[in-house]
């Protein structure tokens, strides 16, 4: 990866004529069954953009309440887009059709803000990287379709979706007016998410994302990156899927339950005698960094730089720090 970035062919981005960055953007929408694809230095960037391409001021956008547009963005589709986010509950983050059903409102009231955006993730970060099921994102997109909503695929992890379940890329999207994919988590790149959809959303993101400042220059050397991990670091996510089910089944111990991954993300809830700091610093102590994830939560994800020994390592270390 980094020989791809420092061989990279360069542009200027900013003028739209980096070779590097209009392949991978061209190969991205390609894969995605869309029109059009938009480079972008982070998912959050990605999801933003999106939001704000397909509402208007004073919309209101349905978000499950663990997701991470909700969460992890700073209100974002408040402050940069004027949006009211309406929270659902979801059993392990999926978003049903029915949640929409129930959410919309006819537009002839004038007393309500008007639902005209739908925001699923797949698979879901804060429920064990869980993978949405195809036929739910179908349900749940032809009910927005019915009611004039569109629909954002929140796809920061997608690629692990995809591996897990052989379902394309393309089908996946095709439930989405705009969906985010993220180079910078399963597949290793330093830097960098992709925003795919029809050419007018995607053309009005990128005059955004110049207002934003997300705009670059010789972009080519991080979208280098990015090509590389779509050559040699898809595949290799079911490596991460396997050892993710060995390092929960490692990580259950008594008193700690731990759930079965369905792609790369293990999370362990302690219980309440086990002290949630004492347990991360004794694993950091030891060379194992976990991340808190809410009281009593602790999350653990496999990458392709963890390899079976380091599985092996982390489960030991584990079973140490907690039994003591």
């Amino acid at each position: 990866m980094r020989r791809a970035i420092a061989e990279a062919v360069v542009g200027d981005d900013v003028l739209g004529d980096d070779p590097t960055v209009i392949e991978l953007e061209r190969r991205c929408a390609e894969l995605a069954g869309k029109a059009s694809a938009l480079y972008v230095p982070s998912g959050t960037m990605g999801n933003q953009l999106a939001v704000n391409a397909l509402t208007t001021p004073g919309d209101e956008v349905l978000l499950e309440r663990q997701s991470h547009i909700f969460l992890y963005e700073q209100a974002g589709i408040a402050a940069n887009s004027g949006c009211l986010a309406q929270v659902v509950d979801a059993e392990r983050g999926v978003l049903a059709a029915e949640a929409l059903v129930a959410a919309f409102r006819p537009a002839t009231d004038d007393h309500v803000a008007r639902l005209s955006l739908v925001c699923a993730e797949n698979t879901h970060n804060r429920a064990s990287g869980a993978i949405v099921p195809l036929a739910t994102m179908q349900a749940l997109a032809a009910a927005a379709r019915e009611r004039n909503v569109r629909v954002h695929l929140d796809g920061a992890r997608l690629w692990h979706a995809t591996v897990a379940t052989g379902v394309p890329i393309a089908a996946w999207a095709a439930c989405a007016d705009t969906v985010m994919m993220c180079f910078s988590k399963g597949l290793g790149a330093p830097v960098g998410s992709i925003l795919v959809g029809d050419e007018p959303v995607i053309r009005a993101a990128r005059r955004t994302r110049k207002r934003w400042g997300g705009a670059m220059r010789q972009v080519g050397i991080l979208a280098a990156a990015c090509l590389h991990a779509l050559d040699h670091h898809v595949d290799r996510l079911a490596e991460d899927h396997a050892r993710a089910k060995r390092l929960a089944a490692g990580m259950r111990v008594p008193g700690v339950a731990v759930g079965d991954p369905d792609t790369n993300i293990v999370i362990a809830t302690l219980p309440a005698k086990l002290d949630q700091g004492r347990v991360l610093a004794g694993t950091e102590a030891k060379g194992v960094r976990l991340w808190p994830f809410g009281p009593g939560r602790i999350r653990a994800i496999c990458h392709l730089d963890v390899d079976d020994a380091g599985v092996e390592r982390a489960i030991a270390v584990w079973r140490e720090v907690v039994g003591a």
